[in-house]
């Protein structure tokens, strides 16, 4: 008897405790209605809506949905797994289904056309509502030109479908027709957001931002690529609709006026260039990318203590990864100290065309520090005298990094012969975004931010639609040399012809927006990928070194030989299984 009740109560304790366990909390079984029922859920659903802008700073990682740097000509990734290996080879294909950026940013459109079309029915403040639908107005637009700028031609969801719908209908909208989609989402948000927000409120948009991503579309749709390009004048729909449109000047005068008005704007309400407390011109931009929220960044994905991207920009014996390696074509491309190109082209067996007024000299070494100690005694010449973005960009052997000396050669602390599988491919790492207060070795890192908006990238955004519409005028001058003054460098020389400053231009990007993904979307928009990303690249000679003086070490050697075929690569091909579900979605050229 006793252990008959003894085994009835056991047999109710357990019915009860899986009872408990099958209970849901609240908030575990919510549907569209409830969510929208009560504020906390709704703002929960928005910030998930968030969470599908690209983190970008790991571009060797498939997640962080950033191939571009690695696959410009500004890096080398040393990491096989970046998906920017298949670029640069020719490899990728339609099949491929990562780093899925075409299912990633329509992910995002969905959630946000859910939000819109819901977020009225939240019992919540008026003026609060009226800003959340602006950072929701603006996240789809901001999805769709993440499309817009690898695909061309692109769906635009512009509401949540049903599973009644016919989805038959969804096919390719022109070009053009997007991004007027874009800009119109874009002046439909900034009257519904602030011009800034407060410190616990840091990474929601703005209306600056929402300004400069109406500018940027506008630019790259009056830009050769997408106005008039003849290689795609027969890429039509199945009802024969052309996908890319004529050639209109205009465009560039409407991309213009939405650079100048979010400049304006912005720097009416505090936004400014920023500089450093010493105003020495290479903290001057270094700290742009350091100093979180500063006052020159109009739009940021936040990206807390991000220690891998910490890891793959460090020297090995700083405990890092050696991966974010940039070519000696960049590090080329960087001015001297007096404004000259160091070098103007190469000759037939890749040696530099050294520019003579310039002061550059390749061979042997520094005999004293900079005054500024911007390098050391000792450093390979080549690295002397050169523009403060190039000390506050690149670590190259012997610079001074976390107090000592950085070896890259074959045998030095950093070098090749310390490494496994990854190493520093081309004797330099990317310096900037890097905090060099961070110690790997004791596990302390900084809280990192992405910038996809910052006021200098306008002004280079300004100055490039004025020239292409209007040639060199005064303002054209006066925004490229604000951000050239800003690092220590003269202005450009007076009366330059419209083609010579198109040049400087697309120089002044190259250096200025460097690892910030401009570069990639810079040349395909350019038309000039075709004769840049087919090249050889270059760095040093890693595998040879026993000291910083070491000759060997300083000889340019082929890294590798990249393969672009035109008009193919210039647009990224459309995954085939979306053209399996969807037979409308016609495939970009050459896929």
């Amino acid at each position: 008897m006793n252990k008959l009740l003894v085994f009835t109560a056991i047999l109710l304790l357990t019915a009860s405790c899986t009872k408990d366990y099958l209970k849901k909390a609240p908030d575990e079984d919510l549907d569209i209605k409830k969510v929208f029922s009560e504020r906390k859920y709704a703002e929960s659903f928005l910030s998930s809506a968030y969470h599908n802008i690209p983190v970008m700073l790991g571009a060797a990682d498939w997640d962080q949905r950033n191939p571009y740097t690695g696959a410009s000509d500004e890096m080398e990734i040393t990491f096989l797994g970046a998906y920017s290996h298949l670029l640069n080879s020719g490899a990728w294909s339609a099949n491929d289904y990562y780093p899925d950026i075409w299912g990633f940013m329509y992910e995002g459109i969905r959630k946000t056309n859910i939000f819109l079309a819901n977020v009225e029915q939240v019992p919540m403040d008026e003026t609060e509502k009226r800003r959340w639908i602006g950072e929701a107005t603006f996240l789809r637009a901001f999805y769709h030109f993440m499309l817009a700028r690898i695909y061309g031609a692109i769906p635009v969801a512009d509401h949540p479908y049903a599973l009644s719908e016919d989805y038959a209908v969804i096919r390719r909208q022109p070009v053009d027709k997007v991004i007027d989609f874009i800009a119109a989402e874009c002046d439909k948000a900034v009257p519904l957001l602030e011009w800034r927000v407060g410190a616990d409120q840091l990474g929601r948009i703005t209306k600056p931002a929402a300004m400069a991503l109406k500018a940027q579309a506008l630019l790259y749709m009056a830009s050769p690529l997408w106005n008039g390009n003849t290689d795609y004048t027969n890429i039509k729909d199945q009802e024969g609709i052309q996908l890319f449109p004529a050639f209109d000047k205009e465009r560039w005068r409407k991309a213009a006026q939405a650079a100048k008005d979010c400049i304006d704007g912005a720097e009416a309400n505090g936004y400014r260039l920023y500089r450093s407390a010493s105003n020495d011109p290479v903290r001057n931009y270094q700290e742009v990318f350091i100093e979180r929220n500063n006052a020159e960044v109009l739009f940021a994905r936040n990206a807390g203590e991000h220690s891998h991207f910490e890891r793959c920009s460090n020297p090995i014996g700083f405990g890092g990864f050696s991966i974010f390696c940039p070519t000696q074509e960049l590090v080329d491309d960087y001015e001297m100290a007096n404004g000259e190109r160091p070098i103007t082209g190469y000759n037939a067996d890749g040696s530099p065309v050294v520019n003579p007024a310039s002061g550059y000299v390749e061979t042997g070494y520094a005999a004293a520090k900079h005054p500024l100690d911007y390098y050391p005694a000792g450093v390979r010449n080549m690295y002397v005298d050169r523009e403060p973005r190039f000390y506050a960009s690149i670590n190259f052997n012997g610079a001074i990094w976390k107090g000592r000396g950085i070896q890259f050669w074959f045998e030095g602390l950093d070098g090749r012969k310390r490494a496994g599988s990854d190493y520093c491919i081309t004797g330099y790492l990317m310096k900037k975004m890097v905090n060099p207060t961070s110690d790997i070795f004791q596990n302390r890192f900084s809280l990192n931010t992405f910038i996809y908006y910052r006021l200098g990238e306008l002004y280079l955004d300004y100055a490039e639609a004025l020239n292409e519409m209007d040639g060199p005028v005064a303002d054209v001058y006066k925004y490229i040399n604000l951000v050239r003054d800003r690092s220590g460098l003269p202005g450009l020389p007076a009366g330059l012809t419209q083609d010579a400053m198109r040049e400087k231009i697309h120089h002044e990007r190259r250096i200025e927006l460097a690892f910030e993904t401009h570069r990639y979307f810079d040349t395909r928009r350019w038309k000039i990928a075709a004769g840049i990303d087919s090249r050889e690249i270059h760095g040093m000679n890693i595998g040879a070194g026993a000291a910083l003086n070491d000759d060997n070490f300083y000889k340019r050697t082929v890294v590798e030989k990249r393969v672009f075929i035109a008009p193919k690569h210039y647009l990224w091909p459309i995954q085939q299984e979306e053209i399996n579900k969807n037979h409308n979605l016609v495939q970009n050229p050459g896929w």
